[in-house]
């Protein structure tokens, strides 16, 4: 990984914490389980107070997903998946982000079945494990939160086993049982298509045991190597071999949140960063004891932290290779014994490295800046497993999120016949730019993947739906008074317009849209008989971007739902394109 600089990735987490403005309030919460009791704690960061403590089927596993809206409890001696929404959310509008704080609550969907070990999400898509049953059940979050009945695909490895699955688009890459020792770890994955058919061969990854996202890339860890998965729509495989490593393996993997780079267990006593592109891939560090727990930063993206069995907690510079700094935070816990014996977990919620300690029932919080212990919070029990939720953002007072939920509600298509009102060409006044172009050489890509995180679709499918949507040879309009000029291949063709009246369109979502229409009245031959702006506004008022219908049959165009060649002001950058589309 030395060989060249760490790739920053294409969007950050939602759980990433930007600088607090004045008008903004910071919430993280802890979620908490018990190494031996069926319960989920949670805990407000700032005051240490537990806020509800949630019973399960049996002790769990925690995971959070990018959205930070739900924390998901696998619970393999209880045979479920649960769901806590974190009563955190974030509506991220560009320059600025909006939360929301509730109280946590217990979302009544579960997902069963036998032993569930593995919990997986990839672009608001989830795959559950069950080991018993060696089956995968996928789901998308979205329905997850929604509650109630939740669609369900079910893919059959065909026999119990140690396993893992992984959603990728359309596509499911699951494990493949040893056949001859039923007990044994898997011996390759098959990626199977949505209705469970195997795609290609098998890919063989002896050992198969952990995996790990970062970006558009997979790792699986394999006893030979690593599987590295990439691609937009089928997924492509192929083995990075442990090159230039010692003899041994990697056998937990977590992938960096804003530099493409993953952080892999290798041997008890080292961890190494892999960069699966560089010249150079592997780099080791040794530890100063035995590893017990690691985890990545979210929010400095190049540090991480490995809690050593001396009780210290380590900060890794995953750029330089090295231990930066280290502070004891616990009595020793020796990793001899049993596996799941109780051992320390740590999270990093905002500023500090919060570390259970089961044997004292206490959270330790661990500034990161100073690197010492600020504070610990008493939690009865066995703390044990830990995640963190949180984030930033302006707290809108009851008449800001009315107007917030009025415009809301008429950008996504629902309103009434009386709102609409005549607009002139004055709205649409300046100089705009097309984003067709941005979006073919990967400007808009960060786009495309915060769609994907609440979205049904992943970033490549995005990316190809908007491809067809955007698609113009026009770069460039300019309007003034009633002339609008069209800047595509070959001279400027420049021609006046005069407003020809609105038409309302329903889709078929239900919502419906606006078409502001404007008809020529002279002016050169190339330019078109009609145009029809959509900007989700229905009443007078500036367009800060539109889309842009145009032809010479004004009934014809209204029927154009696939191509609406989208444009904002020219002035703008791409860096406030990318900002604008994601604030909508």
């Amino acid at each position: 990984m030395h060989a060249r600089l760490l790739l920053p990735l294409l969007a950050a987490t939602a759980l990433s914490a930007p600088a607090l403005a004045e008008d903004t309030t910071s919430a993280w919460r802890l979620f908490v389980s018990d190494h031996a009791a069926p319960k989920l704690s949670v805990i407000e960061l700032a005051t240490g107070d537990t806020l509800g403590t949630f019973p399960l089927a049996s002790p769990a596993s925690l995971y959070v997903t990018h959205s930070g809206k739900a924390v998901y409890a696998v619970q393999g001696a209880g045979n479920q998946v649960s769901a806590i929404n974190s009563g955190i959310a974030i509506d991220d509008h560009g320059d600025h982000g909006d939360i929301e704080i509730t109280a946590p609550a217990a979302i009544d969907t579960t997902v069963a079945g036998t032993k569930p070990v593995h919990f997986v999400e990839h672009n608001g898509k989830i795959a559950l494990f069950f080991d018993g049953e060696g089956k995968t059940r996928v789901v998308t979050e979205a329905d997850w939160l929604d509650g109630g009945d939740i669609a369900t695909a079910e893919f059959d490895s065909g026999a119990p086993h140690h396993g893992v699955a992984v959603p990728w688009g359309d596509y499911t890459i699951v494990s493949v049982p040893n056949a001859a020792d039923p007990t044994g770890l898997p011996i390759g994955v098959q990626v199977l298509d949505k209705s469970g058919t195997p795609v290609g061969d098998l890919y063989a990854c002896a050992d198969l045991h952990g995996e790990a996202a970062s970006g558009n890339t997979l790792l699986i860890a394999c006893a030979e190597g690593l599987l590295v998965v990439t691609g937009s729509g089928e997924p492509q495989v192929e083995l990075l071999p442990y090159t230039g490593l010692p003899e041994g393996k990697s056998t937990t993997l977590i992938g960096g949140v804003a530099l493409q780079y993953f952080l892999g267990n290798y041997g008890p006593d080292k961890v190494v960063t892999i960069d699966p592109v560089a010249d150079e891939p592997f780099r080791l560090i040794d530890l100063p004891t035995r590893r017990v727990h690691f985890v990545v930063d979210p929010i400095r993206p190049k540090f991480a932290y490995v809690f050593t069995e001396d009780g210290k907690l380590n900060q890794i510079d995953v750029v330089a290779g090295t231990i930066a700094q280290s502070v004891t935070v616990t009595e020793p816990y020796s990793m001899d014994g049993e596996w799941s014996l109780p051992r320390p977990r740590i999270a990093v919620a905002n500023d500090v490295v919060a570390v259970t300690d089961p044997n004292a029932g206490e959270i330790h919080l661990i500034d990161i800046a100073t690197f010492t212990e600020t504070r610990s919070i008493a939690l009865e029990g066995a703390p044990y497993n830990i995640v963190a939720v949180g984030g930033s953002g302006v707290v809108h007072g009851e008449g800001d999120a009315h107007a917030h939920a009025h415009d809301d509600q008429v950008y996504k298509g629902y309103f009434e016949d009386s709102q609409i009102a005549d607009r002139a060409l004055a709205d649409w006044a300046g100089d705009w730019q097309s984003i067709y172009p941005l979006l073919l050489d990967g400007t808009l890509a960060p786009v495309m993947e915060h769609k994907a995180e609440a979205g049904t679709k992943t970033a490549e499918e995005y990316t190809s739906y908007y491809t067809v949507g955007y698609q113009t040879d026009v770069n460039r309009i300019t309007i003034a008074g009633d002339t609008v000029t069209f800047y595509g291949e070959g001279e400027p063709a420049a021609a006046s317009y005069a407003y020809d009246g609105y038409e309302v369109l329903t889709y078929e979502k239900g919502n419906r849209g606006v078409r502001f229409i404007f008809a020529k009245t002279e002016g050169a031959d190339a330019a078109p008989q009609f145009i029809q702006f959509s900007d989700h506004a229905i009443a007078p008022q500036d367009a800060d971007h539109y889309h842009l219908y145009w032809g010479d049959d004004r009934a014809a165009l209204l029927e154009e739902l696939t191509n609406w060649p989208t444009y904002y002001p020219s002035e703008l950058s791409a860096e406030d394109i990318v900002g604008e589309m994601i604030a909508h």
